[in-house]
């Protein structure tokens, strides 16, 4: 884990789901590692979708995907840590699914719309970003 990713998991959870860059729509995904099946720890922007969260996998426009994305699809089960409606942290357990085109394309506006720097990160490689969508089970 990053230094970068251990101080936002820090302050997450030191302020009861809430962090100053990502206010409350940081989401903590506890994934089962793709090749190790070792438990992996991963701090990742969400925006909601209903009852479900979208993530998108951008690895700051990096021309491969990061390994929490190949984690999910190998284990498509894990739990969330999510700012709780009523102030705090809640675990919640979902089921990943990766979702095709033209949805990806039109969900990944969304992550635009919210942070700019996404627009930047897609200018940087040619690879389209997956976007997956954490449903409660």
């Amino acid at each position: 884990m990053t230094q970068w990713d251990e101080a936002i998991l820090k302050e997450f959870h030191e302020n009861g789901g809430t962090t100053e860059m990502f206010d409350r729509d940081l989401v903590v995904l506890h994934t089962t590692g793709a090749k190790s099946g070792e438990p992996r720890i991963t701090p990742v922007r969400a925006v909601r979708d209903g009852d479900a969260w979208l993530v998108t996998a951008t690895a700051g426009g990096a021309p491969h995907d990061p390994a929490w994305a190949h984690n999910l699809r190998a284990h498509p089960e894990l739990e969330l840590e999510v700012a709780a409606p009523e102030d705090g942290i809640a675990r919640v357990a979902v089921r990943a699914a990766e979702t095709p085109e033209p949805e990806r394309s039109e969900l990944y506006g969304r992550f635009v719309a919210v942070q700019e720097s996404f627009a930047t990160y897609q200018e940087k490689t040619d690879r389209l970003f997956p976007v997956f969508r954490l449903t409660k089970v």
